[in-house]
C-alpha cells in the first residue's frame, strides 16, 4: 500500500509502519520486512504494527471490559487498590504513580501473569516480591477473562515479532527463547487519562524508556504519544486504527550494546475533561533471567548504550523491575518495602 511507502520516509509525521504479515508471503517480502524492521529498530526504536493477526474482536472484547471497569463506582475500584498489594498489582488511583519524580495525570490497573505470591525467603532476590495475584472486580467477572487472554494473544504476537527482529540483524532468531517461555514476566496495563490536571501540569506520563525487550501499545483515537526524535523534539504519534505501537526496551539496547535503541517517550494529557484510553503490553523475561549479549554482524557498528547514572541497568531482568516499580508507585514502596528503599 502506498501509505505504508510514505510512512518509512524520514517524516516525523508518522512512525515507520511494519507489515507483521509479510513474513507469510514469500521470501522476497519477507526480506523486504526484515530491512525495514532492521531500519526502524536501529534508527527510531520505535514502529506502527500492523498484519499482526489480532482480529477486531479480541480488541473489542478487552476495550468494552476495560471501560466496563473505568465506569465502576469508585469504591469498587479502590477495592483493589495497588496499596494493598506487596506485588504491586492492582488499582492506582489518579496521580498516585510517578514518573520521573513527577505525578501522571492517570489511573489504572496492574495485571500480571496469574501465578502464587512468591515472598523472598532468606537469601533470595528482592524481586521475587513482583510475583503475585493480580486483583479483579468482583462485579466485573469478564475483565479477568479479557485481560489474561490479552496477555496470552500479545505474548504470542511479541514472541514472532522478536523472532522477526532478532533474524531482521542477522542474530539467531531463537537466542532468547530460553528466558521467556511458560515463566516469562508479562505486563498489562489498563490505563485512562482522565483529561488535564486544572493546574497547569500536562504530564499524562513523563519521559522515560521502558525497562524490558518489547512493548505494544493499543491506543484509542484521541492522540497525546509523543516520542523523542533524531531532532531531540517530541513527536505525536498519530493513532492508526488497527495498529499497535512497539517500542523496544533497554534490555534490547542494553544487548546489541546501543545497536538497537531504547528510546524515550511521554503522554500529554488530553486537553479539558477529554478521556483517553490505552493499553500498553510489555514484553518482558523471567524475573531471574540474565540477558546476555546477542551475537550479530552488525555488533562492532554498536555505539554503545546510553548510560544514566540515576538510572542503573542490570544483568538479571527483576532488578530492573523492581527498580522502577519502587519508583513509580512510593506508597506501595513505603507500606511494604522500606528495606529496600535508598534513603534520600
Amino acid at each position: 500500500m502506498t501509505t505504508h511507502t510514505a510512512a518509512t520516509t524520514s517524516s516525523y509525521d508518522q512512525l515507520p509502519i511494519i507489515d507483521l504479515s509479510a513474513a507469510e508471503r514469500g521470501p522476497q517480502a519477507r526480506a523486504l520486512l526484515h530491512a525495514q524492521l532492521h531500519s526502524a529498530a536501529h534508527d527510531v526504536g520505535f514502529f506502527q504494527l500492523v498484519g499482526h493477526g489480532v482480529t477486531p474482536a479480541e480488541t473489542d472484547a478487552l476495550l468494552t471490559a476495560m471501560r466496563a471497569f473505568f465506569a465502576l463506582p469508585e469504591a469498587d475500584r479502590l477495592a483493589l487498590d495497588n496499596v494493598g498489594s506487596p506485588h504491586f498489582r492492582g488499582y492506582t488511583r489518579t496521580g498516585d504513580e510517578r514518573t520521573g519524580g513527577s505525578r501522571d495525570w492517570r489511573d489504572q490497573l496492574d495485571i500480571g501473569a496469574e501465578r502464587p505470591a512468591h515472598v523472598p525467603g532468606p537469601g533470595e532476590p528482592p524481586y521475587w516480591w513482583l510475583q503475585g495475584p493480580n486483583q479483579w472486580p468482583a462485579a466485573l467477572p469478564e475483565l479477568r477473562s479479557a485481560a489474561l487472554a490479552w496477555i496470552d494473544r500479545l505474548s504470542a504476537v511479541a514472541d514472532r515479532l522478536l523472532h522477526e527482529l532478532l533474524t531482521a540483524i542477522g542474530a539467531p532468531a531463537d537466542f532468547y527463547d530460553p528466558i521467556f517461555g511458560d515463566r516469562a514476566h508479562p505486563h498489562l496495563k489498563l490505563v485512562r487519562y482522565p483529561g488535564s490536571a486544572g493546574d497547569g501540569t500536562d504530564q499524562g506520563v513523563g519521559a522515560h524508556k521502558d525497562y524490558g525487550f518489547l512493548t505494544l501499545l493499543l491506543q484509542d483515537t484521541v492522540g497525546g504519544l509523543q516520542v523523542q526524535r533524531e531532532d531531540g523534539l517530541f513527536h505525536d504519534v498519530p493513532p492508526i486504527e488497527g495498529a499497535f505501537v512497539v517500542n523496544l526496551g533497554e534490555l534490547l539496547e542494553v544487548a546489541t550494546d546501543g545497536y538497537l535503541v531504547a528510546t524515550n517517550h511521554r503522554v500529554v494529557s488530553p486537553p479539558g475533561a477529554t478521556e483517553r484510553f490505552s493499553v500498553p503490553f510489555f514484553y518482558n523475561p523471567r524475573l531471574d533471567a540474565r540477558v546476555e549479549p546477542l551475537p550479530f554482524p552488525h555488533a562492532s557498528q554498536a555505539p554503545g548504550i546510553t548510560t544514566d547514572p540515576s538510572n542503573p541497568l542490570f544483568a538479571e531482568y527483576g532488578y530492573n523491575e523492581l527498580k522502577g516499580k519502587l519508583r513509580a508507585h512510593p506508597l506501595v514502596a513505603e507500606r511494604y518495602h522500606q528495606s529496600l528503599l535508598t534513603p534520600a
